[in-house]
């Protein structure tokens, strides 16, 4: 899950702050040129020029300008992670996701120009689209782990002062020695990417109509009903 952060989005340090601003301008001026330009029209000199840094500046932030138009803000999913991971024990993992990712995406409505273009631009190169895909995948990944560790965290907390055994229904071990992600948080952490993408084209359509934040919360209540089908 890639986001379209505002500049002042989910606060941090001055240093950190600035940083994010940076990577934004960039991001935002990529964007903009390759929507009014073509993507492969744009060079890596007027991304940097239109966002007033330097060309050595554009590479601190991105290893090539490809990047510039998929990997908007690489520290938006370790953002959601480390939100879900530090939310109350006693929340659900959906409702835990849901608030994290609503933090992330808090600025999302003033985004809705830049959101549109984003799209616009992805569409038209065919290339670009598969690179967000493959982005999303690992970023899907990354998340899936997550909610797999809250999860064992909420079951060793469960299981305190009882002698442990063998789980022969547990998932199996990961390449670095940690169980797999289970098939819920497989789940959880695909639906999340598709809800945040499917809360956007929505909203996108019809932005003076219902504001974002009430479609990304009636998004997650259909989720949470089970996705309960009512006529309206």
């Amino acid at each position: 899950m890639h986001f379209m952060t505002g500049k002042d989005a989910v606060g941090g340090g001055l240093r950190e702050r600035k940083k994010r601003a940076t990577r934004a301008a960039l991001a935002e001026a990529a964007v903009r040129l390759a929507a009014e330009h073509g993507a492969d029209q744009v060079t890596v000199e007027a991304i940097s020029a239109a966002a007033g840094v330097s060309v050595r500046t554009f590479f601190n932030y991105f290893d090539s300008r490809d990047d510039a138009f998929v990997v908007v803000d690489a520290d938006a999913s370790e953002r959601v992670r480390q939100a879900f991971l530090a939310a109350p024990p006693e929340l659900p993992p959906l409702e835990a996701l849901r608030d994290a990712l609503a933090a992330e995406l808090r600025e999302a409505e003033r985004q809705h120009e830049l959101w549109s273009l984003h799209a616009r631009v992805l569409r038209s190169a065919p290339h670009l689209l598969v690179r967000n895909l493959g982005a999303q995948m690992a970023d899907e990944s990354g998340l899936a782990e997550a909610i797999a560790r809250r999860i064992r965290a909420g079951d060793d907390s469960d299981d305190a002062g009882r002698a442990s055994e063998p789980d022969a229904g547990a998932p199996p071990e990961g390449d670095a020695g940690r169980a797999a992600p289970g098939l819920y948080a497989r789940l959880l952490a695909a639906v999340a990417g598709t809800a945040v993408r499917v809360s956007v084209q929505h909203w996108c359509e019809r932005p003076d109509e219902v504001s974002y934040a009430d479609v990304f919360r009636e998004v997650f209540d259909l989720l949470a009903a089970g996705l309960a089908y009512s006529a309206r």
